[in-house]
C-alpha cells in the first residue's frame, strides 16, 4: 500500500537497526533460551542445527545443550508445515497457539503450491489423512514407516504423496534424536497429543500472530507481513488493528506498521558482525529485502548464489548481509576446522578483523573437538558494476 500521508518517513538504515534490536543482534541477549524462542516467534529449522547457529548469535553465554534439553522436555519443538510450509522450531504453548492459523497456509501448499495434490487426484485425501493420522496417533513414526504403510492401503498411489498429504494436512511435529546437538536420525512425526499430551487450538482468527510478528520483524507493509507468513488477504485485519498500531513510511511510501510499544534504535547505532545460519528468517520475512540485504539484494537472491556464497549462511557487517560462510572439516573424528567467510563486497581492514574475531568465536563453538581451527577469507565475489557496493562502513 502506498500512502501520501504525513507519517514519519523510515529509511532503510532504521529499519534495518530497528529489526537487528528485535531480534538480539545488536547486542547478545541475556534471557532464557526459550524466551528468546518465543520473542522470535518461530526459527524456520529445515536444517536442523541451524536455530543452535542463530540463537548462538543472539544469546550471551548461549550453550548448546539448553535447546536440546528444551527439545527432548518437550517445551520446543520442531514443528512441520508453518510459515511457508517449512519446519519451524518454537515453542510447544506458540505452536499449539499459532498452527491453526496457518492450517489454510498448508492446505493451499498441499493443493497447489506442491505436485502432491495433483499426483493424488481422483482420491478420497480426507481419508488418507484420516488413515495417517490414526497411524501417527498410534505411535510417533519415520516418514518412511508413513510412506510404507499408505502404499498398502493404496497401492496404486504415490507412496511420498500419500505421506506428504498427511504432513502438510495434519499438525505434527518431528521429535528426537533429530534437532538433538552432535546428532541424526531420520525424520520421526508425531501429533500433538502423542508429544505433547495436547491439541492445537481451533483460533483461525490472525490477529496475534500478526502482532507478534511486528514485534519481532517490524515496522512492516502487509506485503512483508503476507511474504513471511503465506497467509492472504490481510489488508482487512491490518485495518482492524490499526488503532493500535502506529504507523510509518518507507522511502518507496509504503505504509509500514508496527506495534505501539516497540523500539526504534537511531539508525546510527553500531551494529558488530553477526553470523547467521542458512535459512535465518531475518533475511526471509519481508517482502522487501533490503532493509538487510542492501543494494545487492537482486544478486543475493538470484540464481546460484545460495548454493555458491550463502550455503551455509550469511554474515552481517553494519548490519547488512555482506558475505556468506561455510565451515570445512577434514576428515576423522577430530579434523582440523576452516571457517571460510566469503565476502560479496570487499570489507575494510577494521570490518575484516571484526569479522574474523567473530568468525573465531563461532569456530570454536561448531567445532570443538577440532584438533586445529582457523579461520580463511576469500575474494570478494559480489557484481562489483551494482550501486551501493563500494565497501561496508566500519561499525
Amino acid at each position: 500500500m502506498r500512502v501520501t500521508s504525513s507519517a514519519p518517513v523510515l529509511g532503510r538504515r532504521a529499519l534495518n537497526r530497528a529489526i537487528l534490536e528485535r531480534q538480539m543482534l545488536l547486542r547478545r541477549a541475556a534471557v532464557p533460551t526459550e524466551t528468546a524462542i518465543a520473542r522470535l516467534v518461530g526459527m524456520q529449522a529445515q536444517n536442523p542445527f541451524d536455530p543452535y547457529i542463530a540463537l548462538w548469535s543472539r544469546l550471551e553465554g548461549f550453550e548448546a545443550h539448553e535447546l536440546s534439553e528444551l527439545i527432548e522436555g518437550r517445551r520446543v519443538v520442531r514443528a512441520t508445515s508453518m510459515m511457508r510450509t517449512t519446519i519451524h522450531l518454537m515453542t510447544a504453548d506458540d505452536w499449539l497457539t499459532l498452527r491453526g492459523v496457518l492450517q489454510v497456509v498448508s492446505d493451499r501448499g498441499f493443493e497447489s503450491g506442491s505436485p502432491f495434490g495433483k499426483q493424488l487426484q481422483g482420491i478420497d485425501v480426507d481419508e488418507v489423512v484420516r488413515v495417517g493420522r490414526g497411524l501417527l496417533d498410534e505411535e510417533p513414526r519415520t516418514a518412511a514407516a508413513l510412506r510404507a504403510t499408505l502404499k498398502e492401503r493404496w497401492p496404486d498411489r504415490d507412496a511420498s504423496a500419500l505421506a506428504y498429504a498427511v504432513r502438510y494436512l495434519v499438525p505434527l511435529v518431528q521429535i528426537p534424536p533429530r534437532g538433538l546437538w552432535g546428532k541424526g536420525g531420520l525424520p520421526i512425526l508425531a501429533t500433538p497429543e502423542t508429544w505433547l499430551g495436547r491439541s492445537v487450538g481451533s483460533d483461525t482468527a490472525p490477529d496475534e500472530l500478526i502482532l507478534r510478528y511486528l514485534a519481532a520483524f517490524g515496522p512492516a507493509s502487509v506485503m512483508d507481513i503476507q511474504a513471511w507468513s503465506w497467509l492472504r488477504r490481510l489488508g482487512v485485519v491490518v485495518e482492524r488493528l490499526r488503532p493500535q498500531l502506529r504507523t510509518f513510511r518507507d522511502e518507496a511510501g509504503r505504509e509500514l506498521f508496527d506495534v505501539a510499544d516497540s523500539l526504534l534504535p537511531d539508525p546510527e547505532t553500531p551494529a558488530p558482525p553477526r553470523f547467521l545460519p542458512a535459512y535465518d528468517n531475518i533475511v526471509l520475512s519481508h517482502k522487501d529485502r533490503s532493509r538487510m540485504l542492501g543494494d545487492q539484494a537482486d544478486w543475493i537472491v538470484g540464481p546460484n548464489q545460495f548454493d555458491d556464497v550463502f550455503r551455509g549462511g550469511s554474515v552481517l557487517v553494519d548490519g547488512f548481509v555482506r558475505a556468506g560462510w561455510r565451515v570445512e572439516r577434514e576428515k576423522g573424528r577430530r579434523g582440523a576446522a576452516t571457517l571460510v567467510v566469503m565476502p560479496v563486497v570487499p570489507l575494510s581492514p577494521i570490518d575484516e578483523a571484526a569479522v574474523a574475531a567473530e568468525a573465531e568465536r563461532l569456530l570454536a563453538f561448531l567445532a570443538a573437538d577440532a584438533v586445529g581451527r582457523v579461520v580463511r577469507f576469500a575474494p570478494a565475489t559480489g557484481p562489483s558494476s551494482a550501486p551501493g557496493l563500494t565497501g561496508s562502513r566500519s561499525p
